[in-house]
């Protein structure tokens, strides 16, 4: 290991690396790449009753290591724990994908494009996993495309059969796949959005998918993309809920393994930076997979090294944001945050910023709201609050929306209020 990440790695953390199994390959034995150290479920939004609890020593807040390594024979950036699906996905998971416009837009037009380039009709089939409330799949029907949703999250689902969209409330794996199949059931399109970083049996969720499709069928699964992850310090989108983290490298490895052939790849702008993949039974490899894996073979994204000195640069935003915090709350001024997703969960738990440095979060969805955020215990309010209470200054925690974020609360910033966005690098806005 090179000098300069010794420092940054505890003793046990690297000693643990040596026992760690990969999650696609089986290898044992990977690579450090940053420990970001204890960490709640942060979807898991506290009641009022809930925190008291917490609060009077009735109750202990589950905490579990976020530690994120390498495995060099796949290729697969991924955390070393596995938090029981369950408790991450139970009847309390709050993420609804129908709150930001910017997102439901780019699915919107996703759909059209599916719909468009591969003929479907009302003789298809679309298959979405994670489907959530309904949001892509909606297209889908409102065209007279028949679709069905997967999705392991009771609320969720509730919301998308409300607006008539076909959904299965269950984990997808090859169990369900072959039960579908033995239905009659076979699809034209499987879609998975930033969900295939979710899943622990990864490789039994490829698999799946195969199954599932028609023979000249197609993938269109999304993820961020791991070199925009690195090169913009993505660490925040680093949790429990969030298994791998992934290139197109490691996704050719684990498709290969489980008998499919990565086609087509396309670089999007959703969530810092994505990629689409497009996989199939038949091998079609197409330019933008070959130009795309020499692109991270001469970066090194296959190699170990790729990954030093990501851990510095993270401390380094983590200590930046701590003074930062601290000297506006040394003048006497307020501080909030806007926007109570999960990645700003672990930013604020990773800079240690509780809810005596924070005042209040605001978010859209009126399931968070009146909450409290895991860990830190910083209350969470409608987004009106923020234009009627005027803190001095607002963090906003999902920083790949800001710019929908500040067009929604221009108002706020006409009357003095001030924005601070941390990733890439902290900066006042």
């Amino acid at each position: 290991m090179a000098a300069d990440t010794a420092s940054v790695f505890s003793p046990a953390f690297v000693e643990k690396c040596k026992r760690v199994r990969c999650r696609i390959s089986g290898e044992v034995g990977v690579e450090p790449v940053v420990d970001l150290g204890m960490m709640p479920h942060i979807n898991a939004l506290l009641t009022r009753e809930q925190l008291d609890k917490i609060r009077s020593g009735e109750v202990k807040e589950p905490m579990w290591p976020l530690e994120l390594i390498f495995a060099p024979e796949s290729k697969l950036v991924q955390i070393t724990e596995t938090v029981d699906p369950s408790i991450i996905f139970g009847a309390d998971y709050p993420y609804f994908s129908s709150f930001m416009d910017a997102w439901l837009a780019h699915c919107k037009n996703h759909a059209k494009h599916l719909i468009q380039s591969r003929g479907l009709n009302t003789s298809s089939l679309v298959v979405e996993l994670a489907s959530n409330d309904g949001y892509m799949l909606k297209n889908f029907v409102e065209a007279g495309v028949p679709a069905l949703g997967i999705d392991p999250a009771p609320e969720p689902c509730k919301a998308a059969e409300k607006i008539g969209v076909p959904t299965m409330c269950a984990f997808f794996g090859v169990d369900l796949a072959q039960k579908l199949v033995d239905q009659g059931k076979r699809a034209d399109v499987v879609i998975g959005n930033n969900v295939m970083a979710h899943v622990a049996d990864t490789n039994g969720f490829v698999k799946g998918m195969g199954m599932l499709l028609k023979d000249d069928g197609t993938t269109s699964v999304e993820n961020p993309y791991l070199r925009d992850f690195i090169e913009k310090c993505e660490f925040d989108t680093i949790y429990h809920e969030h298994l791998c983290y992934y290139s197109a490298t490691s996704v050719t490895y684990m498709f290969e393994k489980n008998g499919l052939y990565l086609n087509h790849v396309e670089r999007i702008p959703t969530h810092g930076g994505s990629l689409r993949y497009y996989g199939g039974k038949k091998k079609n490899l197409q330019d933008s997979v070959k130009n795309i894996l020499a692109e991270e073979r001469d970066l090194g994204m296959d190699k170990p090294g790729y990954y030093r000195g990501f851990a510095q640069r993270v401390h380094g935003i983590r200590e930046t944001m701590r003074s930062l915090i601290a000297d506006i709350r040394r003048q006497g001024k307020t501080v909030a945050a806007y926007g109570a997703a999960a990645k700003g969960a672990v930013m604020l738990n990773f800079l240690g910023a509780d809810h005596t440095q924070i005042d209040f979060c605001v978010d859209k969805n009126p399931f968070k709201q009146n909450k409290f955020m895991p860990g830190v215990h910083v209350p969470i309010l409608h987004q009106d609050e923020l234009l009627k209470r005027k803190p001095d200054y607002c963090i906003i925690l999902p920083w790949n929306f800001k710019e929908e974020i500040m067009q929604q609360q221009a108002e706020y910033r006409k009357q003095g209020g001030r924005f601070i966005v941390p990733i890439p690098s902290p900066v006042i806005v």
